[in-house]
């Protein structure tokens, strides 16, 4: 796997999804959780997401339990949760680990693309990718940054 588009995952309904459905797209990747201190972000990213996706934006979730147990809920507890607490409607993907053994391979690929404080490894819930509209990932963001302080970054990139 060489480009961010060669891989899938399973949306939180099950279904298989290829992300070569998002090309050409600037992406915001989020590792997220329910019940962390960063959940309110999901507002943020909602916001975003509804502000820019017209033009050829949009936020990929990713739900994750391994900080804090902090997303210990199946896949119709975490729809539940952000449809009725932030009325999210970006895409929500089932619940991956993004760190050791059982990562999932997209998040190797954005881990090895754009290190962090602890080298390839995510720190919390919430940390943030940014794709340009070639698939290039161009920026990591830590837990703290929040969607709204992305804005100018993303539409520098549409």
């Amino acid at each position: 796997m060489t480009a961010i588009y060669d891989f899938k995952a399973n949306s939180l309904a099950g279904e298989e999804v290829a992300l070569r459905r998002f090309e050409g797209q600037v992406l915001l990747i989020v590792n997220t959780a329910s019940k962390c201190g960063f959940t309110p972000q999901y507002r943020g990213l909602e916001d975003l997401y509804r502000d820019l996706s017209s033009r050829g934006f949009s936020v990929l979730g990713f739900p994750c339990n391994q900080f804090g147990a902090q997303e210990p809920g199946q896949a119709s507890e975490i729809q539940e949760f952000c449809s009725t607490h932030y009325d999210v409607t970006f895409p929500l993907f089932a619940k991956i680990d993004v760190n050791g053994p059982k990562a999932h391979p997209l998040y190797e690929y954005l881990k090895h693309q754009q290190s962090g404080l602890l080298g390839a490894s995510i720190k919390w819930n919430f940390t943030k990718f940014l794709v340009d509209r070639a698939g290039k990932v161009v920026a990591r963001y830590a837990p703290t940054a929040r969607p709204e302080g992305l804005r100018n970054q993303i539409e520098t990139l549409l």
